[in-house]
């Protein structure tokens, strides 16, 4: 009667392989057979679920949002607007009191409510910027914002208004604003100058007229006076 090992006994002998010479194993060896190579067997693997990757967002409501710095540079722009509405309204008060019957109310006011208008604008606006109010970037999508600023068109425009500033007394509002129309269709890149000098001159020509008969504003005639 043999005992099994569950239950508290010693386990059976086994028969001890033969160890004498020229007897044969008890398990036969089986010989690799040439050429044939061992291929670890495939481990099945899980199939990927076509879950796309989880995007990290800023969503208040995945947790809190970040506390947002005001923009400093922005209280320039306020200081601005405060400056000018009070350089407008101080040069207001030194206009004389111009009222008749055609104009009961006289040339003050107007002025005056634009500076008070400017002032609540910057008041407004440096309110908004230390709540942490920001302007949002530009977002067109033919606009780099990693693109240099372009001086050169920058300062052949200054160029241009410059030339018309200086000559525009000298020469006339005429031959000036021609210079300052095709100097700036020239800094923007445009080549074809006959027919941006024929256009600019049609809108010298347009705008001194319609300045003068439409608005009663004369502009310099210069050479041409007593021509136009």
């Amino acid at each position: 009667m043999t005992t099994r090992p569950d239950r508290g006994g010693d386990p059976p002998s086994r028969p001890a392989a033969s160890a004498e010479p020229g007897a044969a194993p008890a398990v036969p060896v089986i010989p690799e057979q040439p050429g044939a190579e061992r291929t670890p067997p495939a481990v099945a693997r899980p199939e990927r679920a076509d879950v796309a990757p989880a995007l990290v967002t800023d969503d208040p409501a995945d947790g809190e949002q970040p506390a947002s710095r005001p923009d400093r540079a922005q209280y320039a722009v306020c200081a601005f607007l405060a400056l000018v509405g009070g350089l407008v309204i101080f040069d207001a008060t030194r206009i004389g009191q111009a009222v008749n019957a055609a104009d009961p109310i006289g040339p003050k006011p107007v002025p005056i409510v634009l500076g008070v208008l400017l002032l609540i604008v910057a008041a407004i606006y440096a309110l908004d910027v230390a709540r942490g109010g920001a302007g949002e970037p530009e977002a067109g999508e033919d606009v780099d914002l990693t693109t240099p600023i372009d001086w050169r068109t920058v300062l052949l425009l200054v160029g241009a208004f410059l030339v018309n500033a200086v000559l525009i007394d000298r020469l006339g509002w005429v031959i000036s604003g021609a210079l300052l129309f095709w100097g700036s269709a020239y800094a923007l890149g445009n080549r074809h100058y006959v027919r941006n000098l024929l256009i600019a001159v049609a809108l010298s020509l347009i705008t001194f007229y319609t300045f003068a008969i439409g608005l009663g504003v004369n502009l310099p005639a210069g050479v041409l006076q007593g021509i136009l």
